[in-house]
């Protein structure tokens, strides 16, 4: 039986090409980037490359680049930093109830710091409301953090128009721009957006690295303490082999993106036909024609995460309830209950299916038969 992926929002596949990019420095290039020698100096010329890439995927200047281990590193970077760099200015932060983990438990921390957070609601199609952001902003607001596409439903936020709002405003915008990143169009300067933050794992490059994007004049606390790489904002050896993956990775995303964006569209729409067909009773969370072309969230009533979980992976089928980070748990998704309500049944009854880049027509139908044989089964 063939095993179906549909897993690409937790993460993706590292391309062949990313793995053929990353070999030769595994096996030739182990110099210190710091180090002025011609070991050291051949390292650096792979992460410099792999900076100008990051750079202009987005529009950004090469010296706003901050490489780290990954996208949570990155938010807690970008949040703790500016909050702790900028706290004389005030000590208001504004984000919304349907973050990621990283920010949603970096932004405890600095309540538990003596930081105000204010949580901005959504609605059931999945955004936030400008107005809302608005009546929320104080003299007193210093940063503002807004995920740029919603890892559990893909519901795409107005990142573009949050940033225009914010531009005479002494707050800084800062977008986890994860799920995003590789697959929309991105303009830092033209958005407004003065951090992002983006992973290598999630675009089909290696686990472990990642990038925060920190406009040039944005004050920023180092986190950590030693040496003065990453100009002082992020001490520590760099990873010079996840630079060049991740270069790769960014390099095919760019090159392929409307292809990609095409391709995964039709097999959100072929899966959900599929389902369709089979006259499977169910419910897409949030807008739909709001949502980013690799992510769709889908409610199945009377059914339950947890043992529809189980019998797709018996079946060869991965999903997920949500954030990978909470993998596991049969907890009521957070991002649903803020949509619906605490008690709404779709917190607990809903999967997100993701698709990528080894996907096909043909097995992303073949996936939504399974998915169907196993509803009617346990409807029975």
């Amino acid at each position: 039986m063939e095993q179906i992926y549909l897993d690409h929002a937790a993460t993706t596949p590292m391309d062949k090409a990313v793995v053929d990019a990353m070999y030769p420095v595994y096996a030739d290039v182990f110099g210190n980037p710091s180090s002025v020698h011609a070991f050291g100096r051949k390292a650096r010329q792979q992460l410099d490359a792999a900076r100008r890439v990051m750079a202009d995927s987005i529009h950004a200047s090469e010296k706003e680049i901050i490489f780290t281990s990954g996208g949570t590193e990155a938010d807690n970077l970008a949040l703790i930093g500016t909050a702790i760099a900028n706290r004389h200015k005030g000590n208001h932060i504004i984000t919304t109830t349907i973050e990621h983990h990283a920010t949603l438990h970096t932004l405890e921390n600095l309540e538990q710091q003596g930081f105000e957070v204010t949580y901005l609601p959504v609605y059931e199609d999945g955004k936030i409301a400008l107005s809302d952001l608005e009546k929320a902003l104080t003299d007193e607001t210093i940063l503002v953090s807004t995920m740029f596409v919603n890892n559990e439903t893909g519901v795409i936020q107005p990142v573009e128009e949050i940033g225009e709002l914010l531009r005479d405003h002494q707050a800084y915008f800062h977008t986890d721009g994860v799920q995003a990143f590789g697959l929309m169009d991105i303009d830092v300067k033209a958005m407004g957006i003065e951090m992002l933050t983006a992973s290598a794992h999630k675009i089909n490059g290696p686990k472990g690295i990642g990038f925060l994007y920190v406009d040039e004049d944005v004050k920023l606390n180092a986190l950590q303490f030693g040496g003065q790489q990453e100009r002082k904002r992020r001490p520590g050896t760099e990873n010079v082999v996840g630079a060049t993956g991740f270069k790769k990775a960014v390099e095919r995303a760019m090159e392929n993106k409307e292809e990609r964006r095409r391709d995964y569209h039709y097999y959100k729409e072929q899966f959900l036909e599929e389902l369709r067909i089979n006259n499977i009773d169910f419910d897409v969370n949030g807008d739909y024609d709001a949502t980013i072309a690799s992510i769709v969230n889908v409610s199945f009533p009377g059914m339950h995460v947890e043992t529809l979980l189980t019998n797709f992976d018996l079946e060869g089928i991965a999903a997920s309830s949500g954030s990978a980070c909470t993998a596991g748990s049969v907890e009521p998704s957070h991002v649903l209950a803020a949509m619906f309500g605490e008690n709404s049944i779709c917190s607990t009854n809903s999967i997100r299916f993701s698709f990528g880049i080894y996907n096909t027509t043909e097995n992303v139908k073949e996936a939504a038969r399974r998915v169907a044989k196993i509803i009617k089964r346990l409807s029975s």
